[in-house]
């Protein structure tokens, strides 16, 4: 039974705490609010007014002879792994549990931030627009030696990110670039980083249309605003003087600001085939190797070599 006003308000204090600790939800008003109405609806229960508490119904589970909350000694609770249930399940399992109150508001709105954190993870991921899933996990280190379980986990980390440091990743085509690119940029977006993901060739000519249009300054605020910007296929086509410029204005809105990752078959010293000038190669070279990490994939295809072990078997 529902205690008096004096009660509700410690346990309001209580909820208040425990809310505090479930996670980064926006909304802590919504979701007591939502917690509160559906606590209405399967518990049979009515809002407190300003006219006083409401009668007991027979459908609260708590009866007249049992301790209250305050009263109860104290044992530890199993939590109930809230994500991906409904309310109407949570509240199933907190008549079945017999869980208090408090109990039963603080499993929703933790399945609630649970629930947001996953509709988050998703947009995040859907907003980097990469052209195909790719995850880490997927990643067959033990078929590429050059690549380490440490610099994986060490990239899939945000830390790197937020300091604003730049990676290269270099080899020749079929020994993981795009995988590795496409994975770190999805476990970053999921760790709750804005991701944005182009090949070289699109963003270059996104600049120019912009630059034609006079709305270039736009277009580089926009790419500036992501915490990490993934270029692929960097180093595939020669670029003319003013599209080299364009892109070198990019790495310097960037420069120890945010991060950015590339991908390019090309080794350092053949990037003067894509940046023709000189004096703009050596520039953007410093820019995107300053405190850089660095992951050279190697130069054997173990795509070719997945085709050829298909056929042998065939």
């Amino acid at each position: 039974m529902l205690g008096e006003s004096g009660e509700m308000g410690m346990r309001s204090a209580d909820l208040a705490g425990r809310s505090h600790q479930l996670g980064r939800a926006r909304s802590r008003r919504a979701l007591v609010r939502l917690a509160l109405l559906t606590l209405d609806g399967h518990l049979g229960l009515r809002r407190l007014t300003s006219r006083g508490r409401p009668p007991v119904r027979a459908a609260d589970p708590v009866r007249r002879d049992q301790p209250r909350d305050h009263e109860r000694p104290h044992q530890p609770r199993r939590r109930v792994h809230a994500s991906g249930q409904t309310a109407g399940q949570i509240a199933g399992t907190a008549l079945k549990e017999r869980a208090s109150y408090k109990d039963f508001l603080a499993d929703l709105l933790e399945a609630e931030c649970l629930q947001r954190e996953e509709r988050k993870k998703t947009r995040l991921v859907r907003e980097a627009n990469f052209p195909r899933p790719k995850r880490l996990e997927d990643f067959e280190i033990e078929k590429n030696p050059n690549v380490t379980p440490e610099q994986v986990s060490t990239l899939a980390d945000q830390a790197w990110v937020k300091a604003g440091l730049p990676l290269c990743l270099i080899g020749d085509s079929g020994t993981g670039k795009s995988h590795l690119l496409i994975g770190i940029g999805t476990a970053i977006a999921e760790a709750g980083m804005r991701v944005r993901y182009t090949t070289t060739a699109n963003l270059v000519n996104e600049l120019a249309e912009a630059a034609d249009e006079k709305k270039l300054g736009r277009t580089l605020a926009r790419y500036g605003r992501v915490d990490l910007l993934c270029l692929d296929e960097f180093g595939y086509l020669d670029l003319d003087k003013a599209g080299a410029k364009l892109l070198f204005q990019v790495f310097t809105e960037r420069e120890e600001r945010r991060a950015i990752a590339i991908a390019s078959n090309a080794p350092f010293s053949e990037w003067r085939q894509t940046f023709t000038d000189p004096r703009l190669c050596a520039a953007i070279v410093d820019r995107v190797t300053f405190n850089a990490h660095i992951v050279e994939t190697g130069t054997d295809s173990f795509r070719f070599k997945k085709t050829q072990e298909k056929h042998r078997k065939s």
